[in-house]
């Protein structure tokens, strides 16, 4: 008789989110909004800066990026077309100890659907992926919230597993 699969034990996608950082507040910032909202279809937030940065000219407080989260089959879209531009290769050392993964794409006209627009210019942006089991909310609920026990953790190996089984990455 097959051993049932526990359902607690299933490895999901909580959030992708993309992320440019351009740098600065202006124009440049403008055309980075507009192209995130394009490619993931979610409504960009801008980022600012934490610390100043004097070699830079970074003001603390300042707006130097847009980021995007997505949930649910958005989510799952987007991670599935950024992987295609990775062709679906990652490093093992984008894996860390909590389960989550992490890797940039150069330059945003990999993507199967972008042309490159001499307007808008190449921009490379990063994409983080947080990967839970089912009853992870526990530690994000209003009313006592508590930790997540360390056998229910999503670990670097299952976060592993979990992207060659569903997305066929090649970890190298």
């Amino acid at each position: 008789m097959a051993e049932a699969e526990n359902v607690m034990r299933r490895v999901d996608i909580e959030k992708v989110v993309a992320n440019i950082g351009v740098g600065e507040a202006g124009e440049r910032l403008l055309k980075a909004e507009a192209l995130l909202e394009e490619l993931t279809g979610g409504q960009p937030v801008r980022t600012r800066a934490g610390k100043k940065g004097r070699e830079f000219g970074i003001r603390q407080g300042s707006e130097v990026g847009v980021k995007v989260t997505l949930r649910g089959e958005k989510a799952r879209k987007f991670l599935d077309e950024a992987l295609w531009t990775r062709e679906h290769r990652l490093p093992g050392w984008s894996f860390d100890d909590n389960g989550n993964v992490s890797f940039g794409v150069s330059d945003h006209t990999d993507f199967e659907k972008m042309r490159y627009d001499p307007d808008v210019g190449i921009f490379g942006l990063d994409i983080a992926v947080v990967l839970e089991r089912p009853g992870a909310r526990v530690k994000h609920r209003r009313m006592r919230p508590t930790n997540v026990g360390k056998d229910h953790r999503v670990h670097w190996e299952d976060a592993m597993d979990f992207m060659e089984d569903e997305f066929d990455v090649e970890v190298i």
